[in-house]
């Protein structure tokens, strides 16, 4: 077994070329740490670097036949750097679009459904008051304080069935309430 270490890059590229793995592992090997410190030093980015160091050796192992370097490191280093380039480009692209075409679309969704809310809550506010005493205490305590049906039962000195009982009762008017007005919407 060889050992690649002591190649210098120049005679790697010529194994490479004949496609020997052992010279590309020692490449990858030798290079990859500064070609991911060249790309995240300019991303920020973790995985945005470790792809792009990833893409550049993938080409290189699929181009090791066209190759032609005078310096290895020096033609790693501006294939990550104009990749790194590329990427930035790309995400302004993408950024611009999602600005532009997205965030209104969503903005005005939010918007439609805050006022869908509000309009749901004013009428679950009126049907509420429409409750017998004890259910409209039972459901609000349900809905508003979000207590459990034990700790409602606890409160108002009644049985946990005596509350499932009212809340069933009280979700059971609101659905037909609620079925009623979508039919007229």
């Amino acid at each position: 077994m060889q050992a690649y270490s002591l190649y210098t890059d120049s005679e790697l590229v010529d194994f490479l070329k004949s496609g020997n793995t052992a010279a590309f592992d020692e490449i990858y090997q030798r290079h990859w740490n500064t070609l991911f410190k060249s790309a995240y030093y300019l991303l920020q980015d973790r995985a945005a670097s470790m792809d792009i160091v990833q893409d550049v050796f993938v080409w290189l192992w699929e181009n090791r036949d066209h190759v032609v370097l005078t310096t290895l490191k020096g033609y790693l280093v501006m294939a990550v750097r104009y990749k790194v380039a590329n990427f930035i480009r790309h995400q302004k692209v993408r950024n611009t679009f999602i600005t532009e075409n997205i965030v209104p679309e969503v903005t005005q969704a939010t918007e439609e459904w805050v006022l869908e809310l509000k309009e749901l809550k004013s009428v679950i506010a009126s049907f509420t008051e429409t409750l017998p005493s004890r259910c409209k205490e039972v459901f609000y305590l349900s809905r508003h304080e979000h207590l459990s049906n034990r700790e409602i039962a606890g409160r108002l000195g009644i049985s946990e069935k005596t509350v499932e009982n009212q809340l069933t009762t009280a979700l059971r008017k609101l659905r037909v309430r609620l079925g009623s007005m979508s039919l007229l919407l």
